[in-house]
Parts: structure tokens; sequence; C-alpha cells
């Protein structure tokens, strides 16, 4: 029963986180299966990345400088692998191990080695006093060196350099020992000083990671709105969007036909000004050498009537001149009438009219999209709604409670250190006071023995006697006996501290930070009972254990590969996109939407334009340009030069009328110059540029018919297949937005979303500050402290030894150094 329950418990959790993952799924829901759109789609929204939050930086090791030192005593001391079948018998029975002699002999077998230790340092607390009291009762008795009398033998100076050499390097080992004490005992402080800094940092660093992640959950949140609202815009600008991609398709077609258009109505309106132009110009030449003709004629008459006078003389070969006094006015205008009426029927059709038709219509395409769409844009706009509505839910769904409980834990164990930190401080000050004040004991110790090694020698000379010792070298005696003294006090006493020291750092790094650092021990935490109602495979339904977390968070994995959410949620079934998007892809191709038929030309226009390309084509403006050329052959002045020729031999009145009448010619040439020609002039190139419009005006007609044909047969073939595709297209761009956004989710949650490298930093952080700093540490001092206790044995064997070679004695032993010589005859020789 309990464990079906607990199965219904886990499938509760799993249906929440699952629901969770579809509601972020969702945004991605309006895909569809598309074909590949044939142009880029615009860009949309893309989405931003995860960013990743801000940690302060971690603790970092600092060790002690005799750390892998002591570590190798301690390795020595206790060679065993980690007792993971004692502790968890401790922990899953703690009430019967005592009284159990199997656990109690294993745990003997197992602490073999601190237990040898432990012996050593008993029997040095035991003897050390001992030793003290009887070589002060047997010294004092002047047994054991106490007797101030020295036996002077031939190798007493070499003893005393043996034992000076032997008590300065015992000293000198002392003194090392004594300032890896203050060494350790100073970083032991700098440890427990900036713990506090330390530990804040690391749960500023798990508050920053549980702050942020639901803040990243809600940031996943927030893009999908974003991706919402970006489809959403786009589709109330369907008609800009894609009634301006509809019109793209067409242009290549309609721009031609309709510039064409543009063109030729333009040289209508060039020709008819040009055509009216002409009308004007020749009306107005023709009034004028109306005028000009009758001018002519009546200069005419008045000369014809004074040659007829009978004292005119040889006036009657005059007279066949006057044949030549006349001006041709008539003007054929008959093909100007035929252009005339080919352009009133162009003007009636009003291609303006229709240019501007076409050009409506095809600017109204996206309005039509707009009308069209508008029953799909509003059930699209339903969809995306609720999409969002149930997005919305997600921050509410998802099990966040937890992170906050976890926080307010947090901010309540941070508020804990903030006011147990000066208690802590004062303690550690105390502790570091007494530390100090036994490093100085210590200290004391090598100052006496420093002393008697400098002063010994420098007060002691070798032929003086030992009862007649100097000052300063039995001071330097007195001060090595001073050392032996306070060894003997101190050394037992400081002996207990190493003793309970060991014991407690030593277990520390065995049973903590060695199995912490290798990892053994988070495989007990793993061990199932060692935490009660803790287990993470049971929790998570997956082979998930804290060794595995901590494996995966040193990495900065997310939440998804940690937790192994794949084994219960498939992301890629939820990814799915065909699955959300059937709907959408039916309302959109189940909507029609129609264009509003384009006629360029009507069969009427079209047939308006052949029959203007045909008569324009046919005009012919030679006859009309002969007429006017016999304009320009007229010259009065050469009748007028003969009529001042005749004048010549003349007499009298007649004479004056010839001349009188010459002049008139003159006059009328003159006009007929400077009025006649010119119009004759503006006529002429008139006409010219009439026959470059009409020229260019035919082949812009058959342009027109071409360009305009095939714009119409585009038009009427193509338009529903091409609203067809690019409705299709942006289809597939306003999903293709949902795409990018899903692929975009996949990988936030699987590779972003709550890396959790700030859980794996914080204990590693814990680790550094308990074993790299505090525990190392602390062995560094018990070690350095031992090590100075086991060197002042020899420290007082050489010291009370050496002392006697300094002191002043009371007794003197001589030693006669002198040989008394025989005086032995020597042989003399007698010389005969």
């Amino acid at each position: 029963m309990g464990t079906s329950e607990n199965t219904r418990r886990r499938l509760g959790r799993w249906q929440v986180m699952e629901l969770v993952m579809v509601m972020v799924v969702l945004v991605g829901s309006g895909l569809c299966q598309v074909v590949p759109s044939q142009s880029p789609c615009p860009e949309g929204a893309t989405p931003h990345s995860l960013e990743q939050p801000v940690y302060e930086e971690s603790v970092r090791p600092v060790g002690d400088f005799m750390a892998s030192f002591v570590q190798s005593f301690l390795n020595t001391v206790q060679p065993k692998p980690f007792p993971k079948d004692l502790v968890l018998e401790i922990v899953q029975d703690p009430g019967n191990t005592l009284s159990n002699q199997e656990f109690v002999k294993e745990v003997l077998v197992y602490g073999t080695g601190f237990l040898v230790c432990v012996a050593i340092g008993v029997l040095y607390i035991v003897l050390m006093p001992i030793v003290g009291l009887f070589l002060a009762c047997c010294r004092c008795c002047g047994n054991c060196g106490g007797k101030m009398q020295q036996k002077q033998t031939s190798s007493i100076h070499c003893r005393r350099r043996a034992l000076y050499s032997a008590t300065f390097v015992t000293t000198v080992i002392i003194l090392a020992g004594n300032i890896c004490m203050f060494r350790s005992n100073e970083s032991l402080k700098r440890s427990v000083d900036s713990s506090t800094v330390e530990i804040n940092v690391a749960l500023s660093n798990i508050n920053t990671f549980l702050t942020a992640v639901p803040q990243q959950v809600q940031f996943v949140v927030n893009e999908s709105y974003v991706t919402i609202e970006e489809v959403t815009k786009n589709l109330d600008a369907i008609g800009p969007q894609l009634g301006s991609e509809i019109q793209k398709q067409f242009e290549s077609t309609f721009t031609p036909a309709l510039q064409s258009l543009i063109i030729l109505d333009q040289e209508v309106v060039n020709t008819s000004a040009l055509l009216k132009k002409l009308n004007t110009s020749l009306n107005n030449l023709e009034s004028n050498a109306s005028t000009i003709q009758i001018e002519i004629t009546n200069v005419k008459n008045e000369i014809n009537e004074t040659l007829s006078k009978p004292d005119c003389t040889n006036c009657e070969n005059m007279k066949p001149e006057l044949n030549k006094l006349t001006v041709d006015t008539s003007i054929d205008t008959s093909s100007l009438d035929e252009l005339q009426t080919a352009l009133n029927e162009m003007i009636k059709a009003d291609l303006n009219s229709k240019i501007k038709e076409v050009e409506m219509q095809f600017k109204n395409i996206p309005e039509s999209v707009t009308n069209d769409t508008r029953e799909v844009v509003k059930s699209s706009k339903a969809e995306l709604a609720k999409i969002k509505s149930q997005i919305s839910n997600i921050s509410t769904d998802l099990p966040l409670s937890s992170l906050n409980d976890v926080l307010t834990q947090l901010e309540n164990f941070q508020a804990n250190i903030s006011t147990y930190s000066p208690e802590v401080e004062r303690v550690e000050y105390i502790r570091w006071c007494v530390c100090i004040t036994l490093c100085c004991v210590i200290l004391l110790v090598v100052v006496c023995n420093v002393f008697g090694l400098a002063l010994g020698p420098l007060g002691l000379k070798s032929k003086v006697e030992p009862t007649k010792r100097s000052c300063t070298s039995d001071c330097g005696g007195t001060f090595f006996m001073m050392g032996a003294g306070f060894s003997f006090l101190i050394s037992w006493l400081f002996m207990i501290l190493v003793l309970i020291l060991f014991l407690i750092g030593a277990n520390a790094y065995t049973l903590l930070c060695k199995p912490w650092r290798n990892g053994e021990l988070l495989q007990l935490l793993d061990t199932p009972g060692v935490i009660p109602g803790f287990n993470l495979s049971e929790t998570f339904g997956a082979n998930i254990t804290i060794s595995s977390i901590y494996r995966d968070c040193e990495e900065d994995k997310p939440a998804w590969s940690v937790f192994q959410f794949n084994q219960h949620i498939n992301l890629d079934d939820l990814l799915n996109v065909s699955k959300y998007t059937d709907e959408i892809k039916k309302d959109f191709e189940d909507t029609n939407i129609d264009l509003s038929p384009i006629n360029f030309l009507t069969p009427e226009v079209k047939d308006q334009l052949k029959s203007f390309a045909s008569k324009s084509g046919n005009i012919d403006f030679s006859t009309t340009v002969q007429e006017i050329n016999n304009f320009t052959k007229v010259n009065l002045n050469t009748t007028a030069d003969k009529l001042d020729q005749l004048a010549q031999i003349q007499t009298g009145q007649i004479k004056m009328e010839l001349k009188n009448e010459a002049q008139k010619l003159r006059k009328i040439q003159a006009d007929i110059e400077t009025v006649i020609f010119p119009q004759l002039t503006t006529v002429s190139s008139t006409i010219d540029e009439l026959k470059t419009t009409l020229t260019k005006s035919n082949a812009t007609v058959g342009e027109v018919l071409r360009s305009v044909g095939v714009a119409q047969d585009f038009f009427n073939k193509n338009a529903t297949q091409i609203v067809k595709t690019e409705s299709g297209q942006f289809l597939d761009c306003q999903l293709g937005y949902f795409t990018a956004f899903a692929d975009w989710a996949r990988n936030m949650i699987t590779q972003e979303l709550g890396r959790c490298g700030p859980v794996a930093g914080a204990v590693d952080s814990a680790n550094i500050i308990i074993c790299s700093n505090m525990v190392e540490s602390l062995n560094a001092f018990w070690f350095s402290l031992g090590w100075c206790m086991i060197f002042l044995i020899p420290s007082i064997i050489f010291s009370i030894k050496l002392a006697k070679y300094y002191r002043r004695m009371k007794y003197n032993d001589v030693f006669d150094t002198h040989i008394n010589m025989i005086n032995i005859p020597r042989p003399t020789m007698r010389i005969s």
C-alpha cells in the first residue's frame, strides 16, 4: 500500500514536470509541415541567449605549508581505507555498537596506528614527570652529575665539542618546529577569520543560483511571449505583408505594361499638342499669306496701270514680269484631318483613366488580402491567445515554492552566521592567544639553549681550572639547566595537548577530509538509509546519486542532464510541432483570397490603338512640305530691281510712280521675310517633331499591345497559384518563428537552464574551508608541537651534560699533564 502511494506521488511530480515542459513547448505549437519557401522570410524577433547569473569568486585552497608532510605521516599511521562498513553500522544501529564486541574489535583493529601513537603519547606523559622528579632528587643528593666536580681527562675537550654540536643541532630542530608552530597558528587564525566571509560567499552563490532558476524559467516564458506577439503583429499586418509579396510577383509583368501605357498616353498628349500647334501655325500662315497676296495684287494693279500709260517708254516689255507677282496660299491639310480623327479616337479611349484603374486595382491587393483573411486571422489569434494563457500558468504550475523554502533557510543560516560571528571571533582570539603562549614557552626553552650555547664558549678558557671559570661561562651552563628544567615542567603537559589535538585532527583528516576529497564520503551518503528518508533514485525515478550530481555539477551541467529528465520526458515528442499545427494549417487552406480581375485594355481600346497606329503610319506630309517650300521661292526684289531699271529711262511722273511701286514690292518682300518665313520655319519644325512623335507612337503602340497582352495572360493564368504560393510562404514564415523558438527552447532546456556549477562550488568551498584551511592548519600545529616535544628529550640530555663543562665547579680534580724526566748518563768518548 505504501509503495503504491509513493508511486502515485512520483507520478504526480512527474505529471507536473511534464505539464511544465508541455507549456513551454506549446509556444512552438503553431508549426506545420510546409514546403520550403522560395524566398527568405523577413527577419523576426530572435530569442535572446539565456543569461547565466554572475557568481562571486569561490574560495581558493590555501593549505598549510606542512600539509603534505603531515598527511604523509597520517597515511603511514593509518594506511587502511575508509571504514565505510563501520560507519554504516554506527549510523544504522548506534545503540548496539558499543555493546557489540565484534564491532569494538573491528574499530580497534582499524585504529591500530592511532592506538600506537596514543600509547607513545601516554608513555611520554607518564614518564617525563617521573624521570624529571627522579633526576631532580638524584641531583639534589649529589648524584647523576649533581656533584659540582668535573673529572679532568685528556678527552674532555672532544666530549664538550661533541655535546655542544649535538645540543646545537637539537636546538635548531626545536626552533624549526617552534617556527612551524607560529606559522600554523597564524594560518589557523586566518582560516577561522576568513571562514565567515568564505561561507557567506558560498551561500550567496547558492542563493544566486536558486534565485536564478525561477528567473530563467520566466525568461523562457517571456521569450515565448515575444514570439507570440511577433506572430500576432504579423497576422494583424497580413494585408500589407502578404499583399506586398503578391504584388512583387506581378511587378515583372505589370510594370512594363503600365509603363508602356503611360508612355503611349504621354505620346498621344504630345502628338495632340503638336498637331494643335501645327494647325494653329498653318492658320496663321494662311492668314498672313492672304494679306500678302492682297498687297501684292494691289501693287501689281498699280504697276500695270503705270506701264499702260502712253508716256511710259518700253513698258510693254515689263508686263510679262507682272505674272510672277503672285503667292499660292493654299495648303493641303487633308492628312492632318485624318491624324486628328485618329487622335480623337485615342483621346476618347482615355488611356489615363485605364492606367489609374489598373494602378488602383494593383494597390488594392493588400486590402483584398486583409478582407479575405479576416476570419482566419481572427481564429489564429484566438489560438495564440490560448497558448499565451497556458504559458502564463507555468510559473504557478512549477514547484518553485520549495526553492523559496530553501532560500529562506539559507537566509536564516546567514543571519545565524552574522549573529554568532562575534562570539566565534572572540573564542578564536582566545585560542590564538593560548597557542601563542605555548609557542612562546617552547621559544623560551630555545632561548635558554641559545644563551647557553652563546655564553658558555664565550666565557670558557681552556687553561682555567673548573673552580675558577668565569661568570659568563657559569651563566651559560645555568641557562642550559634552566632550559632542561622548563622542558621537564612543560613537556608532559604539552604532550597532553598534542595527544588531544592529534585525536581530533587526525580523525578529521582520515574520516572526513580524505574520503571527502576522493569521493568516498559522497558514496557513503549515497548508501540508502544513511540519511533517513532521503533517496534520490526513488524521488526522481532514475539512477541519480549525490556523487553523480556532484560530478555533473562540477562540469556545470544543466538540470536536464543532472536529474536525467530525458528518462521521463520525451522532449523530442513534445517538440514535434506537427502535432499542434493541423488546425492553423486547415484554416489557411480553407481561406480563399480572391483578387479583383484586372483588365488592362478592352478589345475596343485595342482596336482603337491599332487604328491609330495604322492611320498615323500612313500619313504623308510631303505635299504639305512642298506647298510650304513654295513660299520660300517668292522673291519680289527681282521685279523691284527691274522696275528701278525701267524708271531710269523714264521721265516725269512715270519715273516717280515706278520707283514708288518698286519700293512697295521691296517692303512686301521684307514683310514676307520677317513674318512668313519664321512661320514657315515653325511649321516645318513642328511637322518634323510630329513625324518623329508618330514614329515613336507607332513603336509604343506595338510595345503596349505586346506587354499588356503578356501581363494580362500572366495575371489570368497565374493569379490563383501566386496567391496560394505566397499565402503558404507567409504561413511558413510565421510558423518558422515558432520553429526557431522551439529549437531555442530545446537548447535552453537541455543545455542552459539550471547550470548547477555553484552547487559543486559550494561543496568545494566547504571542503576548502574545513579541510584545506582549518584541519590542515590544526594538524600542522599539533605536529609541530609534538615535533618539539620529541626533540626536547635529547635537548634535556645534551644540555644537562653540556652544562657541567661551563658551570663553575666547587671541587678540583687535578689532572697532571707533566712527566718527570730522569737524567740518564750519556756515554763519552775519550780521545787518546
